[in-house]
């Protein structure tokens, strides 16, 4: 007989899953990237500060659903519920193919990158290969280059990182918690000492009027509602993971309960986390400074800014990120196979999937799954592409999840709510037509990559309807 997940997560380790979704390296990069494009730190600020609040929108409407269904799975479950089982399949799929473990690969490649340049700033280096084979290419297209070989050192860190993870959430949950809490709270410490020290130290008078003047390149031929949008998008990078507590419903004590208050307080802080930082980033160095460094490859922002105020805090933003993106790369394994379990239950992955561990409590064979596709992805460099498409992707289920909230509503109009979903209707409506105008706007701004990411999900229309034959015979 097949085993049951067990309930154990309490309310501070779900927080601490939201919280350890979210912050990974994005926060210490991404104000480079949105100086160089709005040039002024104001609208820097009010970027975050905006991606901000629409995520808490999604947050805050993912909340009330989780209050009223409590399964494995999350939005793979709400989906059932909203718009039936293609929909959630293709939700499923869309995870395993391109959200979760692109997500998982590329910060675990962020992860032994970062050690690597800790590493080269000792004169020392991870092991490559002589370059007559790290520059084999076994495919080439205008925007990627199969090169299995290329940075060898680095991918056999991450592959080490993701099978180490695995094995760790392959034998319970438990293990998996406590590295999210401790890894966690050292980040969330951390980040605070950042920015004590940046207000302490850093001398800039001017934190929210910092400008420097457009030069006459192609930048300047784009609106500034364009720019703005880009901008956004970047800190979107940051923003990404909140949902992820949900896919561990059937592992969190009283989740009709805690979920809805992980989603709210974990993304309430990170909001206020990523706010407080990046103004201390401005109060260290001005917007030219971080478009100087927007311009160098390779270079992270906060690790610069750190280091015009102390000696040691290029190491110490270094190791933040070690520990973040370590911490990420965790909750990312930990909490997607959950999805594939409930996915295999209904007949809609490999039947094995849906099996739970008798000892370890936990969907192994879905960890295992997972594992073997991320390490593919890490070999191949193809995380690096999907991760162009992640944010466009996730947010056609993003919005739908969002819109969701108001077919529950009219489906389930007297199921308790635990938790409702303040200004109903206004902020579900808000989120999903903000989703729909990134994603439109991707289509036109990027349509070879954003077709590629919607080619990549339509997969899963053949491959559904040959599972789902395949359980309506076996069944």
């Amino acid at each position: 007989m097949n085993a049951h997940l067990k309930q154990q997560l309490g309310v501070f380790s779900a927080i601490m899953v939201v919280i350890s979704a979210m912050i990974g390296s994005g926060v210490f990069k991404k104000i480079a990237t949105m100086s160089d494009l709005l040039h002024h730190s104001g609208w820097v600020l009010l970027a975050w500060a905006v991606a901000g609040l629409i995520t808490l929108m999604g947050s805050l409407s993912n909340a009330e659903v989780a209050g009223i269904i409590a399964k494995p799975g999350g939005q793979y479950v709400y989906f059932q519920e909203m718009y039936g089982k293609l929909f959630a399949f293709l939700f499923g799929w869309a995870s395993f193919s391109v959200i979760q473990t692109a997500t998982a690969s590329a910060v675990a490649y962020i992860f032994a990158e970062s050690l690597n340049n800790v590493l080269n700033s000792y004169h020392l280096a991870l092991p490559n290969l002589p370059d007559s084979i790290a520059q084999m290419t076994l495919f080439h297209t205008k925007d990627f280059d199969l090169m299995p070989f290329a940075n060898f050192g680095v991918k056999t860190l991450a592959v080490t990182l993701v099978l180490i993870l695995s094995f760790i959430n392959y034998r319970g949950i438990q293990y998996g918690e406590k590295i999210g809490n401790i890894l966690g709270g050292t980040v969330v410490v951390g980040v605070l000492f950042v920015i004590l020290l940046s207000f302490l130290k850093g001398e800039n008078t001017s934190i929210f009027n910092q400008t420097i003047p457009f030069e006459a390149n192609n930048t300047e031929q784009k609106s500034f509602l364009s720019l703005f949008f880009l901008a956004m998008v970047a800190a979107f990078w940051a923003y990404e993971g909140w949902n992820n507590v949900g896919f561990l419903a059937g592992e969190i004590k009283n989740p009709k309960r805690n979920i809805p208050i992980a989603l709210s307080f974990g993304t309430l802080t990170v909001i206020v986390l990523y706010l407080l930082v990046n103004t201390a980033f401005f109060k260290v160095g001005g917007i030219g400074f971080y478009q100087n460094i927007a311009a160098q490859s390779n270079t992270i922002a906060a690790v610069e800014a750190m280091n015009t105020i102390w000696i040691y805090g290029g190491l110490f933003i270094s190791i933040l990120i070690l520990i973040s993106t370590f911490n990420s790369t965790n909750n990312s394994l930990m909490s997607a196979p959950r999805v594939y379990y409930a996915m295999a239950m209904d007949g809609l992955f490999l039947k094995s999937v849906a099996h739970i561990h008798p000892k370890f409590k936990t969907p192994h064979k879905a960890i295992l799954m997972q594992m073997f596709w991320c390490i593919l992805l890490i070999i191949t460099g193809s995380f690096d592409m999907l991760t162009e498409m992640l944010v466009f992707v996730a947010f056609i289920f993003y919005g739908c999840g969002a819109f969701g909230v108001i077919v529950l509503r009219k489906k389930m109009p007297t199921t308790q709510r635990p938790f409702k979903v303040p200004l109903y209707p206004i902020l579900p409506l808000v989120f999903t037509l903000f989703s729909l105008v990134l994603v439109v706007t991707t289509l036109f701004e990027s349509p070879g990559k954003s077709c590629i990411g919607l080619g990549l999900v339509l997969i899963g229309l053949p491959i559904y309807r040959w599972l789902n034959q395949k359980s309506k015979t076996t069944a």
